[in-house]
């Protein structure tokens, strides 16, 4: 976008009784944010649920003095913008009704045709969150996911390391400006994270990480992502609030069960209990629910490895699958006589090791 137009989206966001819903709607009216300061009063209150008393506020001048100081922190920051009408912009996020008509960001993002995943939780993560965190991005890693989070103690910070750890592309969604580092002692993790990948907000620069604006954050974690899992939580907290978000989204939603004597798998076990998140094991089933599917960095067809090593149970089911062809998990569960919950782990390990590989609407087959 020109920096005329970024001037007056900027300017726009500064009107009191404009937020993001109402933006866009004069923006789509109008035709850009240009056009909206350009429009007829008449004309303006015309449009649907726009009042006589923001027609006025839309005359105001001092927001162009807002908009012209952030303007010049944005050009002198080299600050990337996204903007909503951009193609720039999250494709998930255009279809959230609430989503920001702006957002600043930083480092090397790229979701183009992305697997995009959030990861939240406490901020007081315990060696059992650390462990099944660790173990999932880990499996996760050859599917080349991008995880996200928040940038905060506990779970975020560890989610952001363990992406770099195996070379995700990962990035922080932060509620606050991009002039500053919240918290503190996580600046040593910022040039990391802009190597592979960035950070993210739609708060200005004069923004600065109130209580308020970190429920707005959540809602960008939640609808950026193609799923959002849950690691540990309490009864209450941040995290169950993007879980919340991520469901009215229509997102999925996944949970790790943990003990019910454990304070922070609380959260976790009612979200699985009011059937607000799937039950979240092993990486397999976040692969099989997603209908994600392996793909090899040069895009060449998945080939069986030579020599390679099946266990007793991983050679009963491919024996199954060479004599039967294509079919269903559950279907392959039933006639090899093992539960679900170890068949989606045993039929992900022999995706990785090159024997089996998906095929659309959840089937699997032989290679």
């Amino acid at each position: 976008m020109t920096d005329q137009d970024l001037f007056h989206v900027l300017a726009l966001q500064q009107v009191e009784g404009v937020g993001d819903i109402m933006a866009k709607k004069l923006i789509n009216h109008c035709g850009s944010a240009t056009a909206v300061f350009k429009t007829k009063t008449s004309q303006l209150a015309s449009i649907d649920g726009i009042g006589s008393v923001l027609v006025q506020k839309l005359k105001d001048k001092t927001v162009f003095e807002k908009a012209e100081q952030e303007l010049q922190f944005i050009k002198s920051s080299q600050i990337d913008i996204a903007y909503f009408q951009d193609e720039n912009y999250p494709d998930r996020l255009k279809h959230c009704i609430d989503g920001p008509v702006l957002l600043f960001t930083s480092g090397n993002i790229n979701l183009k045709n992305k697997k995009t995943i959030s990861i939240v939780g406490t901020r007081q993560i315990t060696s059992y969150g650390m462990e099944f965190c660790r173990k999932l991005i880990e499996d996760l890693a050859p599917l080349d996911p991008v995880i996200i989070s928040g940038f905060a103690y506990g779970v975020d910070i560890f989610a952001h390391q363990l992406a770099i750890e195996h070379n995700l592309q990962t990035i922080g969604v932060v509620a606050h400006g991009l002039n500053q580092i919240y918290p503190k002692t996580h600046k040593k993790y910022v040039s990391k994270i802009e190597q592979n990948g960035g950070f993210m907000t739609e708060f200005w620069s004069s923004s600065n990480p109130e209580k308020e604006n970190f429920v707005r954050r959540n809602r960008i974690v939640a609808g950026i992502s193609e799923a959002t899992i849950v690691i540990e939580s309490a009864e209450r907290g941040g995290s169950l609030i993007t879980a919340n978000i991520a469901n009215d989204y229509n997102r999925d939603v996944f949970a790790v069960p943990g003990r019910t004597t454990d304070k922070f798998s609380q959260g976790c076990n009612n979200l699985i209990k009011t059937q607000k998140a799937n039950v979240l094991t092993s990486a397999a089933d976040l692969v099989y629910i997603l209908n994600w599917q392996i793909e090899s960095n040069d895009t060449k067809p998945v080939q069986k490895q030579l020599f390679v090593t099946l266990e007793n149970d991983e050679q009963k089911v491919y024996d199954y699958l060479l004599k039967n062809g294509k079919e269903l998990m559950d279907i392959i569960a039933l006639h090899c006589d093992f539960p679900i919950y170890k068949i989606s782990g045993m039929l992900l390990n022999m995706e990785l090791k090159g024997v089996i590989r998906p095929l659309p609407g959840k089937l699997f087959e032989a290679i």
